[in-house]
């Protein structure tokens, strides 16, 4: 089992020029790797492979003597990162779809380097982290690191530095992280509305934090617009665009890990809807309120904390929740402007999320094998 550990970087200027520099020339190793793919399919028909490609980067080195200046393996796994891209660019044309060609990297859009063999290369003392090729950087950690560190990611993010540690768990280890037994069953539905509606009858409110942040983020955007490309005062404005971003999403994932945890640590099984959100924000409608509330985020968070808690989840197919009635099978239209389900067959009354997400609990329990059983507290109509 692995798990990630994020913190927060602390460089001095001298170390954040190194940081920086190591960024360029990864970027540098990405577009010469690419550029040679590109031009091995086009004059010769053939995809180079990961291993010749490794393999090319010891030559760049004497072509260009600052690439010395970073770690061996971080400039190797540039070329593991090409390779990812490059198989997921094909599995996507045989599944049919219609993928971008893997871009070039222009300056300032490569954010990321990674030490693979951590801790070769990337190792916590105290307070700090030495990094080869940088220095010993001061380091936050929050909480202690746990597991047995694997690789580790060094992000620029909004002019901040953040360094994520990949940790394997023994079986002891992971013992260690189950959660006591629950014989709470819950189904989620999620909605627009309302961020969530469980099947106990509670609602998650919706946030909506980029709505919230949206005349914030329009205000900054009309300065990047106004300032002249390569200005330092459009290099400030891009900043600032940056950091209302990153409080955007820090905070919405703040919120998506608070609510998945509050759920994994109360309920033993947990039956949410298999949504295709790649699909519903062809909607252009919703599609801005789809992103903004992040399910695929939160189901996410809800699958990987389930299992190191040693809890089960089930992905349900979510086709007519909202219209079937959870007690007598009913099924009838329900337009988006109706909140209230009345079945006209059992006489039963309650919020269309409530039977909704009452619907994927059943459905989550038969796809197990257990018979659902009848929910209590419900108003009906006489």
């Amino acid at each position: 089992m692995l798990r990630q550990f994020k913190y927060r970087l602390y460089p001095t200027p001298a170390q954040e020029t190194l940081l920086n520099k190591s960024l360029e020339e990864c970027r540098f190793v990405y577009n010469q790797l690419l550029e040679q793919r590109k031009k091995s399919y086009e004059e010769q028909g053939e995809t180079l492979r990961l291993y010749d490609q490794t393999a090319a980067i010891v030559p760049m080195k004497e072509n260009r003597p600052s690439l010395k200046s970073v770690n061996a393996q971080v400039l190797q796994n540039v070329a593991v990162r090409l390779d990812l891209a490059m198989q997921a660019f094909f599995r996507r044309i045989k599944a049919g779809e219609k993928p971008g060609y893997p871009r070039f990297k222009s300056y300032g859009r490569y954010d990321s380097f990674t030490y693979p063999q951590a801790p070769s290369g990337c190792k916590i003392q105290g307070d700090f982290v030495q990094l080869s090729k940088i220095g010993q950087v001061k380091i936050k950690l929050h909480r202690p690191i746990k597991g047995t560190p694997k690789t580790c990611t060094i992000l620029r993010s909004a002019g901040k530095w953040f360094a994520t540690f990949v940790c394997g768990f023994t079986e002891e280890e992971a013992r260690e992280l189950l959660l006591p037994e629950s014989t709470e069953e819950v189904g989620i539905d999620v909605g627009l509305k309302d961020f969530a509606f469980l099947s106990t009858g509670e609602a998650i409110e919706n946030p909506k934090f980029y709505r919230h942040d949206e005349k914030d983020l329009k205000r900054v955007q009309r300065r990047v617009s106004r300032e002249s490309k390569g200005s330092l005062k459009r290099r400030k404005a891009i900043k600032a665009l940056q950091k209302v971003h990153s409080r955007i999403s820090n905070r919405r994932r703040d919120f998506a890990h608070q609510q998945s945890r509050k759920i994994i640590n109360r309920f033993g099984f947990i039956a949410v809807e298999d949504l295709h959100v790649n699909r519903m924000v062809h909607n252009h409608c919703l599609a801005k309120s789809i992103m903004d509330v992040a399910w695929s985020m939160f189901f996410s968070n809800l699958a990987y904390k389930a299992e190191e808690a040693g809890r089960k989840m089930v992905r349900v197919n979510p086709a007519y929740t909202s219209q079937d009635c959870h007690k007598c099978g009913h099924r009838q239209k329900m337009p988006l402007s109706e909140r209230i389900y009345a079945c006209p067959c059992c006489g039963l009354s309650c919020h269309r999320d409530h039977n909704a997400s009452l619907n994927i609990l059943r459905l989550g329990l038969q796809s197990v094998g257990i018979q659902s059983r009848e929910a209590a507290g419900f108003i009906r109509a006489e």
